[in-house]
């Protein structure tokens, strides 16, 4: 390979000895003007790992509730009880929503201030008595730290129980930028911090639920921010090595306007290439076409990423910051946008098991 920025021959170097890259060559990566050649380099990673090969999941996204006690500065979600907007289902109102075919639930939602540890419990168990062809991916860590919070259930507990319930994995939110600095500007600091969210993963995975990964960008966060999160990240992936996928997320301005605009697609496709390039122990990188869109997730797939996420139906959060992509795909649109990339859409369910090859 050779690079209009020639610094990038160094990474190049690396990359080809699978030598891991520095915390230096990781602001490089956010720094240099050579974009294709970034990508060049991190689809020849993805390559190298998955082939021509792309993953989706027909799936559901359900939130229960928006009713929240925070009151982050980014979130266009969350409402405070009695607020316009708020909205509290039942557990009868989730298992309606799951239909034939999906293969995934994707549970996420609001910090109740009353729903009891034990409702979620029952939630889970009735998800998979009811529907025991569907793995759930539910709660992240920010939940789990708050089901702790608010009634003093350790986080190792209640994960045991839900997972005894039916939980099969948990998702990769709450994490959003690993600073401090960060944290105080968002009016974040009453959720799982850097510390406590890998705590909380890494104690899924010591229980066998394997979990996702996420990084909120475009915002107030500095590139060298962003570096540090992934490599905390890749650095809970050496102690605890349960992470199947991670998820860059780009935040939508929405009504919160932390940005006059949102982060343009050529930062999504860096931030995808470097993800790829500095998370080495990382099986999976995501597109996730919700929030970037579905012309640069497809473009995304020659950065680095392999996996477009699902068809997640009626998706709220990033739809609710309006986010201007459809509230959810057919499977015909999903294996449209994988094969617009010149790639193989493989459908596969929560824990990667290949379902099918569309070839």
């Amino acid at each position: 390979m050779r690079f209009v920025d020639t610094r990038l021959t160094a990474v190049w170097d690396k990359v080809q000895s699978h030598e891991r890259l520095s915390r230096d060559d990781g602001v490089l990566l956010f720094e240099t003007d050579d974009l294709l050649g970034l990508g060049r380099l991190a689809d020849h990673v993805k390559t190298r790992r998955h082939g021509a090969r792309v993953h989706f999941v027909i799936n559901r996204y359900i939130n229960p509730t928006n009713v929240c006690v925070l009151s982050c500065k980014f979130c266009d979600f969350a409402r405070k009880p009695g607020q316009a907007g708020a909205f509290e289902n039942t557990i009868e109102d989730v298992l309606g929503m799951i239909r034939d075919g999906v293969r995934e639930v994707h549970i996420v939602g609001g910090h109740h201030p009353d729903w009891p540890f034990e409702y979620f419990e029952r939630m889970i168990q009735a998800v998979h008595v009811g529907r025991p062809e569907v793995q759930i991916k539910a709660f992240t860590a920010a939940e789990i730290d708050y089901f702790w919070r608010r009634w003093k259930i350790e986080p190792k507990e209640s994960l045991a129980r839900l997972k005894a319930a039916g939980l099969h994995a948990m998702p990769g939110g709450g994490a959003e930028i690993f600073s401090k600095r960060v944290a105080r500007a968002l009016a974040y600091t009453g959720k799982a911090d850097a510390d406590r969210w890998c705590e909380i993963h890494g104690i899924a995975h010591s229980l066998g639920l394997p979990t996702n990964a996420t990084m909120l960008y475009g915002h107030i966060e500095t590139k060298a921010e962003r570096v540090d999160h992934l490599l905390r990240l890749r650095a809970q992936q050496d102690i605890s090595g349960g992470f199947l996928t991670f998820i860059p997320l780009v935040y939508q301005v929405g009504d919160t306007k932390l940005v006059p605009r949102q982060t343009p697609p050529t930062d999504a496709l860096r931030t995808i290439a470097a993800s790829r390039l500095l998370l080495d122990n990382f099986p999976h990188v995501e597109a996730y076409w919700v929030m970037t869109g579905e012309q640069t997730a497809s473009i995304g797939l020659h950065f680095g990423a392999d996996d477009v996420n699902g068809t997640l139906e009626d998706e709220k959060i990033a739809h609710m910051a309006r986010a201007e992509s459809p509230a959810g795909l057919a499977r015909e649109q999903l294996l449209r946008m994988i094969r617009d990339a010149g790639k193989v859409p493989v459908e596969r369910d929560a824990l990667y098991n290949v379902l099918r090859v569309w070839n």
